[in-house]
């Protein structure tokens, strides 16, 4: 029984971290005004994938992330600065309305619009952010026995799956706030974005500053 009680607990820690570091309900507005010109099809076309690359990477770094890290001498906080100025770039479109200019598109063009947001940024560093990916590799270490190796990927599939449902859910939003809404979304949470890559570009840059300012 306590041993039960003991693997439920854990479950719950494993789930709420990843829950809390992916934060899908904080990054499905961007996942709409990115997609709200799509066809309900490309929209789930492109949450199916992005979901999908996440968990893929998740799943590499779970497995191999530590040993990937030292073999490429990279740092979290590398990671970290890189995703920032991701984020920076998409947020500064999103501010000037250009993610959203998809009407009269060859259908090819969407395709290839479709096909880059999915892997970057909607799954990486969007959904599979520094955050997820250094819990994935730090829980993995933890995880000393199969059952909770066992227990930790079933939770990953488990929080991409709810991702992918508030993803796909969050879609009618769209419907309600109509094209004006949606520009207005658009323009706001781009700025919002910038400033989320604001904080994760020196949440990386300060440690490494520290680092080389440190005495010898």
């Amino acid at each position: 029984m306590n041993n039960t009680h003991e693997l439920l607990t854990i479950s719950l820690l494993y789930f709420t971290s990843f829950f809390t570091l992916i934060n899908p309900l904080g990054s499905m507005p961007v996942f709409l005004t990115m997609t709200s010109s799509l066809s309900k099809a490309e929209r789930t076309k492109t949450a199916l994938k992005a979901v999908l690359t996440a968990l893929i990477t998740l799943m590499i770094f779970a497995f191999g992330g530590q040993m990937l890290f030292d073999f490429f001498g990279i740092s979290v906080n590398s990671f970290r600065i890189a995703g920032g100025i991701i984020f920076f770039m998409m947020g500064y479109d999103m501010l000037n309305a250009r993610l959203s200019s998809l009407k009269n598109i060859p259908q090819e063009n969407i395709k290839n619009y479709v096909d880059d947001i999915s892997v970057t940024p909607l799954g990486i560093p969007m959904i599979a952010g520094p955050g997820a990916i250094t819990n994935s590799i730090v829980l993995m270490e933890d995880s000393n026995s199969f059952t909770l190796k066992a227990i930790l990927f079933g939770t990953i599939i488990f929080t991409m799956l709810l991702t992918l449902i508030i993803y796909l859910g969050g879609s009618r939003i769209t419907k309600i706030l109509g094209e004006t809404g949606n520009k207005i979304m658009l323009k706001l949470m781009g700025l919002i974005v910038m400033v989320i890559a604001v904080e994760f570009f020196f949440a990386g840059l300060g440690p490494i500053l520290r680092d080389i300012l440190a005495p010898a």
